[in-house]
């Protein structure tokens, strides 16, 4: 065998380890999302990240599904936002791992710089070390089905109309209070507005956004019928169709919590702490999770108060939060956290088989 062809053979040797090296790479990519184009750093095995690379959202789809042809394992994160979870749904189906994180300031050594390239690049750095093993890099959002993302999107509408609907009355309410009346209560509707008595001048700008109000009202009632109509009839007395059908869907699955916990925390209502050394101190509850679920919880929790008078957790706070008790509102307040809180696990419970409401003292 001649020199020559002896360096052919190790040349195409090198090439097919390289290819097969590449072939085995591990790919993580570092997405800063916006509404008309993608920031992108990536990084390969453990090498350092390159520079960051910005695609529209055509040109990054298919730079992504070459970059999957070549083989390999790839994964990708970006930042949960108002744009949904379409782009998570799209590299899935092209084999690609992508996981959605909590919104989180990335400027980690506080240097008071923040670009798209920057946000992308920490992020990979984040990924890198959860592909390593670090679970804890990563503060992971679930994502949920269409089919749930459709049946939320319908009581978070009638949440905005309700909204809107508030809004345009307060106006009314303060056009009447600036010009020296007594405000007026639901002035718009129907029976209400035929015996308002004020100027005609005000009443014609009133009456701008009176049909308004009514249409609104309308839209309400028939969404709140719809909900009502999907909602297990046999419901814990208190607990509220609509509310339960909120909860339920705010929830998604309540299969996906292991221990109650995970069900605290993504409630919000767990309180707050900063312990060091000899210190501890407890502050307010968190905040941390699903505001909506959390509002529900806690309204929810009032009407247990009085529906539910057996209930170990009214039972257990019923000193503090019963009617013409002697507790400062601060008391109430921490009171019926603490009941929402354990509602919350003990629905959990109740979903996932672990006990029956009747066990819990919960009156069907």
């Amino acid at each position: 065998m001649n020199k020559c062809h002896l360096n052919t053979e190790l040349s195409s040797l090198e090439g097919t380890r390289s290819e097969f090296n590449r072939s085995k790479a591990v790919i993580k990519l570092g997405i800063d999302v916006h509404q008309d184009y993608y920031v992108v750093v990536k990084q390969e095995s453990g090498t350092n990240p390159k520079p960051a690379q910005r695609f529209g959202k055509e040109a990054f789809s298919l730079w992504a599904a070459k970059l999957k042809s070549q083989g390999g394992e790839i994964h990708a994160v970006y930042e949960a936002c108002g744009f949904g979870f379409s782009l998570q749904r799209q590299l899935t189906a092209l084999g690609i791992r992508c996981y959605v994180v909590c919104p989180q300031k990335l400027d980690e050594r506080n240097k008071r710089v923040k670009t798209d390239g920057l946000d992308a690049k920490a992020l990979c750095l984040k990924l890198d070390r959860f592909v390593q093993g670090n679970r804890e890099a990563l503060a992971l959002v679930r994502v949920p089905t269409e089919e749930e993302e459709q049946k939320r999107a319908i009581h978070r509408q009638r949440e905005q109309l309700v909204k809107a609907r508030k809004r345009l009355e307060a106006q009314g309410r303060s056009l009447m209070v600036n010009h020296g009346m007594e405000p007026l209560s639901h002035w718009w509707k129907a029976r209400t507005f035929a015996q308002l008595q004020v100027s005609e001048w005000m009443k014609e700008l009133l009456s701008n956004t009176q049909p308004i109000l009514l249409a609104l009202q309308e839209k309400i009632r028939a969404l709140t019928a719809q909900l009502q109509a999907t909602a297990n009839p046999k419901q814990p007395r208190g607990l509220g169709l609509l509310s339960s059908v909120v909860i339920d869907r705010e929830i998604g699955s309540w299969t996906r919590f292991k221990n109650r916990r995970q069900v605290g925390s993504y409630t919000g209502l767990c309180p707050g702490e900063y312990s060091s050394g000899n210190t501890r101190v407890q502050s307010c509850v968190t905040k941390h999770g699903n505001p909506r679920l959390r509002a529900a919880l806690v309204e929810t929790a009032w009407r247990l108060i009085r529906f539910q008078p057996t209930y170990q957790p009214v039972l257990k706070w019923r000193k503090i939060l019963a009617k013409g008790a002697l507790a400062t509102g601060a008391a109430r307040k921490k009171a019926i956290v603490a009941v929402a809180r354990q509602l919350a696990v003990d629905l959990w419970r109740i979903h996932t088989g672990r006990v029956s409401a009747a066990k819990l003292g919960l009156i069907i």
